[in-house]
């Protein structure tokens, strides 16, 4: 695992941007896994002002969101492909059937994670992934193995009471679809993405603690291209 402290947001925030942007100045075609969530607005902030400055187009490349909360409606802001259009894919150029969400409402869900897996093919060239509090990674919470397909879940109580703050309403969901550990750990290149003081603790476990699918996050450690993004305060406890 490659780990990149920065001493400021802002140099976080270039840096990462920059990568991004290299990454598909060489492959337009990229194939990537995106992260809903505070942590990454930031850097989708700043990917959006690079296509408009026409620094990046994403018109060839393909995204993924990562997960889903399940038992929201369509149109509710909390959604995770809902958060993802709004700080992100609606103001690139990526074509609408190049943005693979999945459907919660769908009557069979193990037929959307099917689908979705198929969809992601061969496999992602990036994933951008945030660090639960409890070190999971979208929604595969601790005990997830190495080997978890893309499937339904049932949410930690701590990924319930997180979930709140992207909600208008008072109805946290208590499951959801999540791409798996398996599809994550055979990524070609992943990004951890960290920033604030209440993810030091966690990013500590995750560097120096043992390598366990109760902190699913730990298992990217040996992972052939990993890097943790970190800013000063969650890299307080390194």
């Amino acid at each position: 695992m490659h780990i990149f402290r920065f001493d400021s947001l802002e140099s976080w925030i270039k840096t990462a941007a920059s990568l991004w942007r290299d990454r598909l100045r060489v492959r337009p075609r990229l194939k990537t896994c995106l992260t809903s969530g505070h942590t990454p607005n930031p850097l989708y902030a700043a990917m959006v002002a690079g296509h408009r400055q026409n620094l990046v187009s994403f018109r060839d490349t393909e995204l993924f969101a990562l997960d889903e909360f399940g038992g929201l409606a369509p149109d509710d802001p909390g959604r995770c492909a809902n958060m993802l259009r709004h700080h992100l894919v609606d103001h690139i150029d990526v074509p609408p059937n190049r943005f693979h969400t999945f459907d919660p409402d769908a009557p069979d869900l193990d037929q959307i994670c099917h689908d979705f897996d198929l969809a992601i093919g061969s496999g992602f060239d990036l994933t951008l992934l945030g660090i639960g509090l409890n070190g999971h990674l979208g929604m595969n919470e601790p005990g997830s193995p190495a080997d978890s397909p893309t499937r339904r879940v049932e949410l930690h109580p701590q990924t319930v009471v997180s979930a709140a703050k992207y909600l208008t309403h008072t109805q946290a969901p208590t499951w959801g679809l999540t791409v798996g550990m398996k599809r994550l750990l055979a990524s070609e290149e992943v990004w951890l993405l960290a920033t604030g003081p209440a993810k030091a603790d966690v990013v500590r476990q995750i560097v120096h603690g043992n390598l366990t699918p109760d902190l699913p996050a730990s298992l990217l450690r040996h992972h052939r291209n990993c890097s943790l993004f970190l800013d000063d305060a969650a890299a307080a406890q390194l």
